[in-house]
This record gives C-alpha cells, structure tokens and sequence, in this order.
C-alpha cells in the first residue's frame, strides 16, 4: 500500500494537490480525523488488492485532535505501514489574498482568533512538528495550479520508493527567491542570452541559447565545478536519509541561463541513477 499523509496551511492548495493524485489512480480522503487512520489502515488490509494507492488528507481543521495524528503515525509504523508526509506552505501574504478573493473564512477563526492573520500564526504553530516530519515540501507562493499539480504528479508518478528525488528548478530572481531550495545557484555572473536579439525570445531550452550560454569559458567552468559539487553532496544526502532535495538556477528573468542550467544539471543526475524532477517556474512569465 501507498499511502500519503497531505497536510499543510489552509489556502495553500491541499484541494489541488489532492485532484493531482486522484488524476494518478489515489484512493483521497479529505479531511480525516487522525484518530481513524489507525482504523482505516486495518480497514484496508482486510480489503488488500482493491485500494493499492491511497492518499489522506489530515489538517487544522480539526482543531487540537490534529495532535492524535503523531500517535497514529507511531502506531502505523508499528503495524509495518510506511508512508509519505506531504506538506503545502505558502507565505502568509498570499495566503490572505486568497482569503480575500475566495471570501472562505479560516477554519481557525473563532474565540479568541479574529483575523485571518492570526489563525495563519496559530495554524503555523499547530502544524510545525508535522512540517518537520514531512518527507515532502512543497511552497505553493509563487507556483500556478498547473505547476502544482505538475510537481505533486512527478514526485509521486514514479518516485514514491527512489532513496532520493532532486528537483532541479529554474528561477528569475526579479521574480523572488524560491523559500523551498535547498541549494542556490546564481548564473547571473555569465553572459547573458537576453542582449541578443534574436535570442531574446528563446528559452534556455532551445539549441540556439545553450550553444551561445556554452560557448563562453567561463560557462563551461561553472558547469564542470557544479557536476562535481553535485558528485559530492547527492551520496551524502543520500547517506543522510534526505527524501527529497530542491536545487534552484537562478539568472535575472528565468528564462535564458537558469532554464539551460536546470536542465544539464537534470540530465547530468539522472545520469548518476537518481530520481529528478525539472521544473522553469518562471520560463513563461511575460516580460522575463
């Protein structure tokens, strides 16, 4: 049995998360009480072979029961249930906007909390040992609903049982730094693609950019001195028991040299054997 433990901040796209993996063949259930997946785990080996997949939403809209969800972890592993923690964060600022465009009210906001404000502080306090614990997390700030369900399908497609997934990232720093990377690399040093042009509106996907980023020494430099950092780290990490590591290109827009280096370092790994995941998440952005 897979099975995947979806928590994270209210408005920070649970729901979206949860649409991903049903698309991907998941048995969801939204909304547990985390008293009754000790219960729903028993459930399920009396009816093993139908329900292979499954995927369990548990959150702060139970209140202080979220805090059972630890004694039922403890005992799932005691019953020989392994599973996957998957977190949703999302800065607090974006959040709010999406309370306001939604006009959904904060399930926490009642007594004492009185603005969505506060129930997002309370909520970050009453979910941070599950962040903690999360093999999985994911920052939904600046990602659209497709980028989502895009990252939630490639971790969990074919990934659920490698040592370790890298998600190789693209980003533009006029954009914001991305709060999930592990790693930063900032390629803004090199030449860049953008004053050409006939490169301008190219991507650092297409041939003609590459071969141009490429063919400057100092470029060929920084990729030859990444490969072996990577070299280094990826069997460390992997001796450590990382389930999951975010390494993110950066240049100016993230369109031209981020977007190449993304994807060499991608197929560079994949080369060494380990479970990747490419994603540009401001390639499109008009103006980059």
């Amino acid at each position: 049995m897979e099975l995947i433990i979806i928590t994270g901040l209210s408005g920070a796209g649970k729901s979206k998360a949860v649409n991903a993996l049903e698309d991907m063949g998941y048995y969801c259930v939204d909304n547990m009480p985390p008293k009754l997946i000790v219960s729903f785990f028993e459930l399920y080996q009396r009816a093993r072979g139908k329900v292979e997949k499954v995927a369990i939403v548990v959150d702060a809209r139970g209140g202080d029961m979220f805090q059972d969800l630890f004694t039922g972890l403890g005992q799932l592993r005691a019953n020989g249930c392994d599973y996957k923690i998957l977190f949703l964060d999302c800065k607090d600022s974006v959040i709010i906007t999406r309370y306001k465009e939604t006009r959904r009210r904060h399930p926490l906001m009642e007594g004492e909390i009185q603005t969505v404000e506060e129930a997002i502080r309370a909520e970050r306090e009453l979910l941070a040992r599950a962040r903690e614990m999360a093999d999985y997390v994911v920052d939904t700030t600046l990602l659209t609903s497709a980028q989502l369900k895009e990252k939630v399908s490639a971790i969990f497609l074919n990934n659920v049982g490698e040592q370790l997934l890298v998600t190789c990232m693209s980003f533009g720093f006029k954009h914001g730094l991305p709060s999930d990377a592990d790693l930063v690399f900032d390629v803004r040093c090199l030449p860049n693609p953008f004053y050409v042009e006939e490169l301008r509106p190219k991507t650092g996907l297409d041939r003609e950019v590459q071969d141009y980023i490429f063919r400057f020494p100092e470029s060929g430099q920084f990729r030859e001195k990444l490969f072996e950092m990577m070299d280094f780290l990826i069997p460390l990490y992997i001796r450590e028991g990382k389930s999951q590591l975010v390494v993110a290109m950066g240049c100016t827009g993230g369109k031209h040299r981020s977007v190449a280096y993304a994807s060499l370092l991608a197929e560079h790994l994949e080369g060494m054997g380990v479970g990747v995941v490419t994603t540009h998440r401001d390639m499109k952005k008009a103006g980059t």
